[in-house]
């Protein structure tokens, strides 16, 4: 009789009022199973299409928004750096070329005046070997003067020796010729 106060009794449920096996997979029951998940996917679809989505959409957008601007700003910098290391091999080069602008100008400024240096020694030499000519040439005169001195006296005394007689003009004429030549 419990039976006939809920009109048509269904094969899935038991005579207690219980479900019968899984009550997913009773076949009376899947027409309203079948609609009510309609209606959820209906709900679920515009929860993520009217709010989830959009937000979603945003922050993508933001992040490519981001993303694309870090890009440029990296692009730039990495041209600045490119341009700061031309900078800085464009100053290093002028560097090295005032370096060697400057060593080549010391190197001139010095061999200037180790030739000025040159210069005076080389006329402090010729003095002092002008000096030593006039030195060595009044020595030989002296020398030939004392040669001749000794050579007369020694002549006169070679001639008193062997006992000759002594004349000084003959001695001297003597003398004189040999010492010519």
């Amino acid at each position: 009789m419990a039976t006939e106060t809920h009109g048509t009794a269904s094969a899935c449920v038991g005579p207690d009022g219980s479900a019968i096996g899984m009550p997913q997979l009773c076949a009376d029951w899947m027409p309203n199973q079948i609609f009510w998940l309609l209606i959820a996917l209906i709900a679920i679809y515009f929860v993520l299409s009217r709010i989830a989505l959009p937000r979603i959409a945003t922050v993508l957008a933001e992040r490519q928004g981001t993303i694309t601007n870090d890009l440029a700003a990296a692009e730039d910098l990495k041209q600045k750096a490119v341009e700061a290391e031309e900078a800085y091999n464009k100053a290093l080069a002028d560097a090295r070329a005032q370096a060697q602008a400057i060593i080549a100008q010391n190197k001139a400024e010095m061999q200037a005046e180790l030739d000025k240096a040159i210069a005076k020694a080389d006329a402090e030499i010729a003095a002092k070997a002008a000096e030593s000519e006039k030195a060595i040439s009044d020595i030989r005169a002296s020398a030939v003067e004392s040669v001749e001195a000794v050579a007369k006296d020694t002549a006169g005394a070679i001639v008193a020796a062997l006992g000759g007689q002594v004349d000084d003009a003959t001695v001297a004429a003597a003398v004189d010729a040999q010492m010519k030549g």
